[in-house]
């Protein structure tokens, strides 16, 4: 559930974005609707919202969800600022690039790699299977990144509705191998522990 609610500001920019440009009249003022600078608009208000609520509620941000707010203000604030789309397009492959360098950075420094860290309390699994977990995780943001950077500046049509169905759909496919990986692991590792049991 906590992974969709990030998914929250990329649906509104989304809707914002396929609607069809108009001018509407709020509290006096004028704003401009549809598009991508509008949605990038909707997109870091969203964000702010998201987190500033996550932040209030539970009194902490994860260091993802820092990275994913902060890279929004950065490259939502420069295609605002500069008017141009190039800006956002680079966002979703630096910020899976950063994640994969903080899940490789973590076969080396600590006593656990990342992924162990934010799962290790709900499974247990020897340890070279968690390295080669983050490994999986590694190369998966790699691979994210690479397709959102193609797709951005090879199908200019299609590049939001990759970034948001495309980067979800990503991501579920790999969530669903990893729990057969998991699953398929727990149940060997069960079996072994009844084994030795007899």
């Amino acid at each position: 559930m906590k992974q969709f609610i990030d998914f929250i500001p990329l649906i509104l920019f989304f809707i914002t974005y396929k609607m069809e440009p108009r001018v509407i009249e709020l509290a006096g003022h004028s704003l401009s609707v549809g598009g991508v600078f509008s949605a990038t608009a909707v997109l870091i208000g969203a964000s702010l919202l998201v987190y500033g609520l996550i932040l209030a509620t539970q009194r902490k941000l994860e260091k993802g969800q820092w990275l994913t707010l902060l890279a929004c203000l950065v490259f939502g604030g420069m295609t605002l600022a500069f008017h141009s789309e190039t800006f956002l397009k680079w966002k979703a492959p630096v910020v899976n690039w950063l994640f994969a360098l903080a899940f490789a950075a973590s076969q080396f420094i600590g006593d656990k790699p990342l992924i162990q860290r934010i799962m290790g309390h709900a499974v247990q699994l020897p340890q070279s299977l968690w390295s080669r977990l983050n490994l999986a995780w590694v190369a998966f943001f790699i691979v994210c990144g690479l397709a959102n950077l193609y797709v951005a500046f090879t199908f200019h049509e299609f590049w939001v509705d990759f970034k948001v169905f495309g980067s979800l759909g990503l991501t579920l496919l790999f969530l669903l191998g990893q729990g057969v990986f998991l699953a398929r692991h727990m149940h060997d590792s069960a079996l072994e522990q009844s084994a030795s049991k007899d």
